[in-house]
């Protein structure tokens, strides 16, 4: 498969919008983090659609370094209840729709990885929409994006093709250097 991500691109720390299909959204994660890793990148993955103990098993099981990925979970504590962070590995939040909880919790994970070839890999923006309004979305990921763009960092936003209204992917296009419809 070809690259999603231009390696060129990726190291002038653009920030990408990668749309796919719904069927295929699970696939472009794991082809994302084995491309990105493969680069050198450490990858933060902030995942709002699959629980950290499935995405770990899917990485390993493609074959992909695990300690180039740490992950901030929102959906771990929301399904079963407490579970303990793991520094360096996994931090989890309370809910997808905890916003204040992953905006620091992002910070914190973007300060402790200074210096370092770091990317953010956001999965899923649509999955979000399950918990939150499209405005307070936006407001979020405008705010992560300039949050990334001041840490000089990379990132890349996932989202299901067709599953966002027409007003948030005009307004995500605002916020990202580059949108790739993957399909």
């Amino acid at each position: 498969m070809p690259s999603i991500v231009n390696a060129e691109e990726l190291a002038k720390k653009r920030i990408f919008l990668i749309l796919a299909s719904p069927v295929n959204i699970r696939q472009r994660n794991i082809d994302l983090i084995r491309e990105i890793s493969s680069l050198g990148y450490h990858i933060v993955v902030i995942t709002t659609n699959y629980p950290y103990n499935v995405l770990m098993k899917l990485y390993d099981e493609s074959g992909i370094d695990l300690a180039q990925v740490s992950f901030i979970d929102a959906v771990t504590r929301y399904s079963i209840g407490n579970v303990e962070d793991k520094p360096g590995v996994v931090r989890y939040i309370n809910n997808p729709s905890n916003l204040t909880d992953m905006g620091i919790a992002v910070t914190e994970e973007l300060k402790g990885r200074s210096g370092k070839k770091v990317c953010i890999l956001f999965d899923s923006i649509s999955t979000m929409l399950i918990y939150l309004s499209s405005q307070n979305i936006s407001k979020f990921i405008h705010f992560v994006t300039n949050k990334l763009r001041l840490t000089d960092i990379s990132g890349i936003f996932l989202a299901a093709e067709k599953g966002l209204d027409p007003m948030l992917v005009a307004q995500l296009t605002t916020f990202v250097d580059k949108v790739i419809d993957t399909g």
